[in-house]
């Protein structure tokens, strides 16, 4: 991986057989398409950020757009950590399942690349809000 010029933004270059030139993806696109396809699944409250998205908004002023998700873009593929909360009540398990074949579907339609994990981390709970439900 190398470091793009704006911002030192992780990109992977992927070479087409045209000799048209090449593509390049920034880790924070695939994080984007992750956190659509996150946000889209029933029962997730929000992404929570780690220490690393903690740090960026104390010293840069500005909020992420990939908070939340990790990606590493590796030879056997993306490896995407999903850090989020989920609201009381629903089944962990299934809305972890359900999350991760909707980023892999996602990313891979998106990318044309495979998606090696997609590792999910609840961090907390969240009591639903009154008068919704969330299952």
């Amino acid at each position: 991986m190398a470091k793009g010029p704006i911002e030192n933004i992780e990109v992977t270059e992927y070479v087409h057989d045209d000799n048209l030139g090449d593509v390049k993806i920034a880790d924070s696109v695939i994080a984007v398409c992750a956190i659509n396809a996150v946000m889209k699944i029933r029962g997730v409250a929000g992404l929570t950020g780690g220490i690393t998205d903690s740090i960026t908004e104390s010293l840069l002023g500005r909020e992420s757009l990939s908070k939340g998700v990790k990606v590493d873009q590796t030879e056997e593929g993306i490896v995407l950590d999903i850090y989020l909360i989920v609201y009381y009540g629903v089944k962990i398990p299934e809305v972890a399942w359900d999350i991760q074949n909707s980023v892999k579907e996602e990313i891979e339609t998106m990318t044309d690349k495979r998606v090696a994990k997609v590792n999910i981390h609840v961090q907390g709970v969240a009591s639903a809000e009154k008068g919704t439900e969330h299952e």
